[in-house]
């Protein structure tokens, strides 16, 4: 009896191997030929599941995106207790800094493919992703959340708050990647910000404070 093909384990299995790739050698510099070879399946199969590089490259930043989801729930996981919205805000942020190879690949892809389809009309016509205003979204809903609550400053602007921290975080990154400051030092940027919008403090830090085994960084929980 031939074996069942499973058609998501295998979109999936191609998925990261494009992501292996181009963490070592660069978005720009990756085929479908070089992923086919990383995966060890024929180009043709490749073929089959994206037809064309742009929509395997819309793909691998898919499952880039399903992955960094699923770091942030690890570490807001580690705080032990519901989180808050200054924890969740905090885990969000500093999830996107590259701070091991996982994360480091993360922005990098993340970075080169925007940058890419600046010039690139072909990848400029896929949708970066399903909702590009998705995280502003989350990170607007959390610190409007955190004003009703008490915790933040009535009088910031919730919207105008979360642009500027997800562009500081992508700035941030930026810098850690090619060298230019270190991820603690862009972690410290990012808390001095949170510390100003957040200004009741932290019930995990008044009891003395719950390091991220991680980062070291303090999670608070609301």
């Amino acid at each position: 009896m031939p074996k069942r093909v499973d058609h998501e384990e295998r979109r999936t299995q191609i998925a990261e191997a494009l992501v292996r790739v181009a963490g070592r050698r660069g978005l720009h510099a990756v085929g479908m030929r070089d992923v086919a070879a990383e995966a060890g399946v024929s180009l043709r199969l490749v073929q089959y599941y994206f037809q064309t590089k742009e929509k395997l490259l819309l793909h691998g930043l898919q499952h880039l995106t399903d992955r960094f989801t699923a770091r942030v729930g690890t570490r807001l996981a580690a705080v032990g207790e519901p989180p808050g919205p200054r924890a969740t805000v905090e885990a969000i942020l500093l999830s996107s800094l590259p701070t091991d190879e996982e994360s480091r690949v993360f922005h990098l892809l993340y970075t080169s493919y925007a940058i890419l389809s600046v010039t690139d009309e072909a990848l400029a016509a896929q949708p970066f992703i399903d909702n590009p205003d998705s995280a502003e979204d989350v990170l607007t809903a959390l610190l409007r959340q955190a004003q009703e609550d008490g915790l933040a400053d009535p009088g910031a602007d919730a919207r105008t708050e979360a642009i500027g921290l997800l562009a500081m975080a992508a700035g941030l990154g930026t810098g850690v990647l090619v060298g230019q400051r270190g991820p603690e030092s862009a972690a410290e940027v990012l808390r001095h910000h949170l510390d100003r919008i957040f200004t009741a403090p932290a019930k995990s830090e008044a009891r003395g404070g719950k390091r991220h085994p991680e980062h070291g960084s303090t999670v608070s929980a609301r």
